[in-house]
């Protein structure tokens, strides 16, 4: 936790008002064992009347002034720390933001969603409780022991005996369950990545009846964490039973001494329930402490998860020395013997791949399933590092762009088609946040989507829900598409993103961005070959090689691959006749 200290910094005058209003309200609550004894010794026993009445004022007007004390500080600590949990949350974030899809992927979605909610969550309670008891609770102990030998020095020798050996246990236990809720935690990590997978795929899973299956799965994760959680909390419930069973020893040894210490006359009665109310005093504290270090452990368990995300550096940073422009004419993309895996010790996923893609041209990228289709073209807009070899945008490596200029220039609509709540206009001005009414119809009709807004009600305003579950997966593709030509990109990567298409809709989508973008250069990632046979140059990849590069009469003539593709989809005729019109053109 002490790393994040630094983010109370915004919050120093809470940071100090809570504590010292809580200290106030202990002095106060010291006082009140003192008036006791002095209403019974001096009010009850004498019978005297004003003085019971004088005294259970000043009570009266201790209670208020601990009160006013308590909500100040409840007030100040709350503050304090949902500012520091708002802080780390947004910080925490921003640094997810900005790595790679390399470390996300090692990471995994939900254990970076476990640990901007559940773990910061379990910090932000931890300092609620620090700032409101970690200088309260120890004050009273100790402040009550010296109350006592106020009182009387020989009782008072019970809290010097008691107080350590109730720290001893509760330290120990603290100790002990410190890795446990680690492992809690990472167990929780599975529940949630479970119930994730469910619910993503809860049409999978009840097309083919795995709800039985996935419930058992489910509850045996479950039942994992719950088991855990209950020894944890066995361990973490030796303590009040403990402490009490401590305390009450002590407050019989008291009532013992005290007895004895009234009838030889050395104290009154009145001082012995002061001494009786300063243990109780201590147990009462002891139970918060005991509470405050059971969730401070669960908050270092949880700070130490935080921190390995903070800890993780991104391994795609811009350069010190950004080169702007690249106004290459001609060469708009080359790699050049590149080599690429995702993650050190893994199996290539590419493998020596060099081609040239020119300004203005269709470049096809085909291949089965697992060649590297998608992994080649998310190392244009350095999604990914290459492993070997280089790759060039405008005659500028990728390592010396500015990331954001970079990426300003390079439209991806990927293989899954993702949206966001709010209007169609909001959606399609993530790229273009300037773009006009009309160029946002233009990018639409290029991407066959206009007769989507118009069937809308309220056109352009018309609501999208979260993950565009109120439109189909056609529709969610072409507005994905369109919103990346709303940007007007210098490349224009589309990874498969017609797959929910008609080869009607496909067709005229491929022939109004070939009519329409002009100088942009645009690849078409697809496993259909009647999606990439129009392209100026096709790549065809094979489990990680480039295996062809050229048209489409070209390849079918000298690819063994991509003519096994052709003639699987199609028949051999239909291919010819396919060659032949474009030979015409």
């Amino acid at each position: 936790m002490r790393q994040f200290i630094y983010y109370l910094k915004d919050y120093k005058k809470e940071s100090v008002i809570g504590p010292l209003f809580k200290l106030l309200e202990a002095v106060f609550e010291l006082f009140v064992p003192l008036v006791m004894a002095s209403i019974i010794d001096k009010g009850i026993t004498a019978g005297n009347a004003s003085h019971i009445y004088k005294m259970g004022g000043v009570l009266v007007l201790l209670s208020i002034i601990g009160l006013v004390c308590s909500i100040t500080a409840q007030y100040f600590a709350a503050k304090a720390s949902v500012g520091f949990g708002t802080s780390i949350r947004r910080d925490l974030f921003r640094h997810i933001n900005t790595l790679s899809y390399q470390e996300i992927d090692k990471l995994g979605t939900s254990t970076l969603v476990t640990r901007i909610t559940s773990d910061i969550n379990q910090m932000q309670t931890v300092v609620n409780l620090v700032l409101r008891l970690f200088l309260r609770s120890p004050f009273v102990v100790f402040g009550a022991m010296i109350m006592a030998f106020t009182v009387n020095g020989k009782a008072a020798l019970i809290f010097v005996v008691a107080i350590p050996l109730l720290s001893v246990v509760v330290f120990g236990v603290m100790l002990s369950t410190i890795p446990l809720y680690k492992k809690v935690q990472k167990k929780l990590d599975r529940i949630l990545l479970s119930s994730r997978e469910n619910l993503a795929g809860v049409r999978v899973i009840r097309a083919f009846r795995r709800q039985a299956y996935e419930e058992k799965a489910f509850c045996r994760t479950a039942d994992e964490l719950y088991g855990l959680q209950m020894f944890v909390g066995k361990v973490a419930a030796v303590l009040n039973p403990v402490t009490y069973l401590m305390v009450n020893a002590a407050l019989i040894a008291i009532i013992w001494v005290g007895g004895i210490e009234v009838n030889s006359g050395v104290i009154k009665t009145g001082e012995v329930v002061a001494l009786v109310n300063y243990m109780s005093q201590i147990l009462v504290e002891l139970i918060k402490l005991v509470n405050l270090i059971i969730n401070f452990t669960k908050g270092l368990a949880c700070s130490n998860r935080v921190k390995e995300i903070f800890d993780e550096q991104a391994s795609i940073v811009n350069p010190q020395q950004p080169v702007s422009g690249g106004n290459n004419e001609k060469e708009a993309v080359v790699f050049e013997q590149v080599s690429f895996s995702y993650g050190e010790g893994q199996e290539a996923a590419l493998e020596q791949i060099s081609f040239t893609a020119e300004k203005g041209q269709t470049i096809g990228v085909i291949g089965g399933t697992g060649s590297g289709k998608s992994s080649l073209v998310n190392l244009i807009p350095r999604f990914y590092d290459v492993s070997e070899g280089e790759v060039r945008v405008f005659g500028i490596p990728l390592q010396n762009y500015d990331l954001t200029e970079l990426r300003k220039r390079i439209g991806v609509v990927p293989q899954k088609a993702v949206l966001f709540k709010g209007t169609i206009r909001e959606n399609m001005k993530w790229g273009n946040k300037e773009a006009s009414d009309e160029e946002i119809m233009k990018a639409l009709t290029i991407a066959q989507a206009k007769e989507i807004v118009e069937q809308k009600n309220k056109k352009l305003d018309f609501m999208i829900e979260q993950e565009g579950k109120n439109l189909s997966g056609g529709q969610k593709q072409r507005l994905t598409i369109a919103r990346a030509l709303v940007k007007k990109p210098d490349i224009l990567i589309l990874d498969d993103s017609a797959s929910a298409l008609d080869f009607a809709t496909d067709a005229r989508l491929r022939k109004a961005i070939a009519h329409d973008l002009g100088d942009t250069t645009t690849f078409l990632v697809s496993q259909r070959f009647a999606s990439v046979q129009n392209a100026d140059k096709i790549l065809v990849l094979d489990d990680g090689r480039l295996v062809g590069a050229g048209n489409h009469e070209q390849l079918y003539q000298t690819c063994e691959v991509y003519r096994e593709i052709c003639d699987s989809q199609v028949s051999k005729q239909e291919v010819s006749a396919n060659a032949g019109e474009q030979k015409g053109k």
